[in-house]
């Protein structure tokens, strides 16, 4: 499959995901330990997802309006650290006290939000075609004991997050989150946050800078009390479309999340992102030389991983490269794509606090006919592993035009890795460095899934330039695998894209590997 790199030279800023709940403050008020609060005065009325799609319709013959919103009084009067305080109190979540297998809670806005472009979100709960809006009031959160009383104020929200009793029985763990603009991330059972989805991407990597769409309104389902899933829809704006989104989502030990989206372009919008995960790669055995850090790994995802419509496996390494890349594949809507986190050991990261090991990975599976387009990657050099600089997505070959709405739906699954065909070789370790004279580079990759008998097995392997030599396939007894190593001199290239899998006759038994040299 061919791997084309578009230059560039320009930068890209990208709006990270909102913080999730801090960590418990020391000295908090909480309150009385009364049923939570309802909504003061409802807004109320019918909901259905076609008067949702009717709506988005609507809005997006009217010409766009940049939100404008500020905080409150008195919250306006509180410091940043005040502010910072008020978190959702869990004793208060919504469906607490009945026997529903979902608790629903409330995330306020964050402060430097309000007034940048962003207003605050309205969250509803749906039951029986009914929709009320929810107001967060004080009594709802818990805050430091210097926060004054803030009397009958309605909290801005940017979003909330869901819990369920997915990883054991008597205790609700959160398994899902929309923090704000369009993101959302989900776990599966025994997983932690890592990277996130977004609703749209508009304009990524693009010269005249990107454009965040964000979801303004959500309208959850009330679930019923043996429901194993949960429906959540949601409103899209922005300044080139509006878009109606309903969100199936199953938690378990897969947490898959069946998405159904229109979107109602309000301008022609030509480098649109359907489907986008946006994650994080600082560096890996790779290119740990050029950062100064104890840990061995630190990244939440180091692949993206794809299933091409011919059945080709392929795994693509991450990189944090010196100058943005934007990388291109396939033509055809892919069976699926996903960014994913292969090093799952404590030991490739070292890390006691963030655990790496334990982030997700997340799958997606295109539904329906997406037309033709591209599946791309955007790497952007980054020095913090607080940055996301990694986005995967599919771009659309046609322009979106003005008035002409269009359907998408795909699924996304979050779990540890997408599974591989049984039998087939999956590289779980890719290492590089100098060779003994330094002027070559040494590739170390580990595979397992195949057994560990080369007899039969050849390397299919090739670089786009330069000179590869020294390439051999032995056994692995310890990882019960195969590893292959080989030297690449790439002369006087600048960037070597480099391809290897095993074939036993013409047959693949493992994925394709393909790996993105560039010079220091």
């Amino acid at each position: 499959m061919p791997l084309s790199m578009i230059p560039a030279r320009r930068a890209l800023s990208i709006l990270l995901s909102a913080t999730l709940a801090a960590n418990a403050v020391a000295a908090t008020r909480r309150a009385d330990k009364a049923p939570a609060p309802q909504p003061a005065a409802p807004a109320s009325g019918s909901f259905s997802y076609d008067a949702l799609l009717a709506e988005a319709k609507r809005r997006a013959t009217q010409a766009y309006v940049a939100p404008r919103s500020s905080l409150p009084s008195p919250l306006d009067k509180l410091s940043p650290q005040q502010y910072r305080s008020i978190q959702f109190n869990p004793e208060h979540g919504i469906w607490r006290d009945e026997k529903v297998p979902f608790r629903l809670e409330l995330l306020r806005a964050e402060r430097g939000e309000l007034g940048q472009g962003a207003a605050p979100v309205i969250v509803s709960t749906v039951e029986n075609g009914r929709a009320v809006n929810l107001t967060a009031t004080p009594a709802m959160f818990e805050m430091a004991a210097s926060v004054p009383p803030l009397g009958k104020v309605s909290i801005p929200l940017s979003g909330f997050r869901l819990r369920n009793q997915i990883n054991e029985k008597n205790v609700w763990d959160e398994f899902l989150v929309f923090p704000g603009a369009s993101y959302f991330r989900a776990v599966a059972k025994h997983l932690l946050y890592g990277l996130s989805a977004r609703g749209l991407a508009i304009n990524t990597a693009e010269p005249m800078g990107e454009e965040f769409p964000s979801f303004t309104h959500f309208w959850i389902e009330r679930p019923a009390p043996r429901a194993k899933s949960i429906v959540i829809y949601a409103l899209l704006e922005s300044e080139s479309t509006t878009g109606a989104y309903r969100f199936t989502v199953t938690p378990g030990d897969e947490t898959v999340m069946d998405v159904d989206m229109t979107l109602f372009p309000r301008a022609e919008m030509r480098v649109v992102g359907i489907a986008p995960l946006t994650s994080m790669f600082l560096f890996d055995e790779t290119n740990r030389g050029r950062l100064d850090d104890y840990r061995p790994e630190v990244h939440d995802s180091d692949g993206l991983q794809i299933t091409s419509q011919s059945d080709e496996h392929i795994l693509r390494q991450l990189a944090n490269p010196t100058k943005l890349q934007v990388s291109s594949f396939t033509t055809l809507p892919p069976r699926g794509f996903g960014l994913v986190q292969r090093s799952r050991e404590q030991g490739d990261f070292q890390d006691l606090e963030n655990h790496y090991e334990r982030r997700p990975s997340a799958w997606v599976e295109p539904q329906g006919d997406w037309g033709r387009g591209a599946l791309e990657l955007v790497e952007i050099p980054s020095g913090r592993e607080t940055n996301d600089n990694i986005v995967a997505f599919w771009r659309p070959a046609d322009r979106l035009l003005a008035g002409h709405p269009v359907h998408y739906a795909y699924r996304v699954t979050w779990s540890a890795e997408p599974p591989l065909p049984k039998g087939f070789g999956k590289i779980v370790a890719t290492r590089s460095g100098a060779s003994l004279d330094g002027r070559r580079r040494v590739f170390i990759l580990d595979v397992v899934g195949a057994g560990e008998k080369t007899d039969g097995l050849r390397l299919d392997l090739s670089a786009s330039t330069g000179r590869i030599s020294n390439a051999a396939l032995v056994p692995n007894g310890d990882m019960h695998g195969l590893r292959v190593s080989f030297e690449l001199d790439p002369g006087d290239a600048e960037l070597v894209e480099l391809r290897l899998r095993l074939l036993r006759g013409d047959r693949p038994i493992s994925e394709t590997w393909l790996y993105r040299w560039t010079a220091p």
